[in-house]
């Protein structure tokens, strides 16, 4: 199994809006880091797994869309907690509508808040 992996920090806000959130529901910044990995059994004609230039676009376009924002108030947030685990899966959307790669069998997401915390997400790529 192949695997390859693409990171990126940037800061954004958020609260949490559960009943009782404590701290964490007045307005805070995190540092956040994305790391999106894909996994595959085989690799394409050129011997890549993925065209890392394509999910470092798609990236990039993560850390445009959210970075030095309130989550809260992106539309991808609407009627949502912004969680860590909310906001894994809205990256990984992102990332798929912009580069769609074919060869990796799977993608996982997993966005660090801090040192110590992170929530992922991953889907298999064949039900694109």
């Amino acid at each position: 199994m192949y695997t390859v992996s693409v990171r990126r920090p940037f800061i954004a806000q958020h609260f949490l809006t559960v009943p009782d959130p404590g701290p964490e529901g007045t307005l805070h910044s995190h540092q956040f880091t994305v790391v999106l990995e894909f996994d595959g059994e085989s690799l394409g004609e050129y011997g890549y797994l993925v065209d890392i230039d394509a999910i470092n676009a798609a990236l990039d376009s993560v850390v445009d869309t959210y970075a030095d924002t309130t989550l809260n108030d992106q539309p991808a947030f609407e009627g949502l907690n912004p969680s860590v685990e909310h906001f894994s899966r809205i990256v990984c959307e992102h990332v798929l509508d912009r580069a769609a790669p074919t060869n990796p069998d799977r993608i996982r997401v997993r966005i660090w808040e801090d040192d110590d915390a992170f929530a992922s997400y991953e889907q298999p790529l064949a039900d694109q």
